[in-house]
């Protein structure tokens, strides 16, 4: 088995999972700073990649004999960086590979035209914050009785 090979089958596939996952990954309290680098815990990053690639789940038993740290182990397959970091520079790539530019946000509200109404338009809300609704009511009725 070639480690190169595997390290970077790895790679891919955290990328691709975190990817995917980011909206919730990011709010998840996981995050570890580790030699510099802000990633997931180890423990983490290794009970995914366990159920994500079969390879490491045959190897991780003799992984786990010769080290038992799981940031040692993740150093060791080369997984200690950034994801957020990593997926930037993969972004940028595949954008140039594919010959399209990035396209972003403006930078300042003035460099867009917003035509803006000039009579605000006035709709009765259907459901209240609170997840009552108020249909058929009064909606500036406060002082219902609950």
């Amino acid at each position: 088995m070639n480690t190169q090979q595997l390290r970077l089958a790895l790679k891919t596939v955290w990328l691709d999972y975190y990817r995917e996952h980011r909206p919730w990954l990011t709010r998840l309290g996981v995050w570890v700073t580790c030699d510099g680098q802000r990633r997931p815990s180890s423990s983490f990053i290794l009970a995914t990649l366990a159920i994500l690639e079969p390879e490491l789940t045959q190897l991780l038993p003799l992984i786990v004999d010769l080290s038992s740290n799981p940031d040692r182990i993740v150093m060791a397959l080369g997984l200690n960086f950034n994801p957020d970091k990593a997926l930037e520079g993969v972004t940028e790539t595949e954008g140039e590979l594919a010959g399209e530019s990035v396209k972003m946000l403006p930078s300042s509200p003035s460099a867009v035209d917003v035509a803006i109404a000039r009579t605000p338009i006035r709709r009765v809300s259907m459901v209240d914050e609170s997840c009552e609704g108020v249909r058929g009511e009064d909606s500036t009725d406060t002082t219902r009785k609950r």
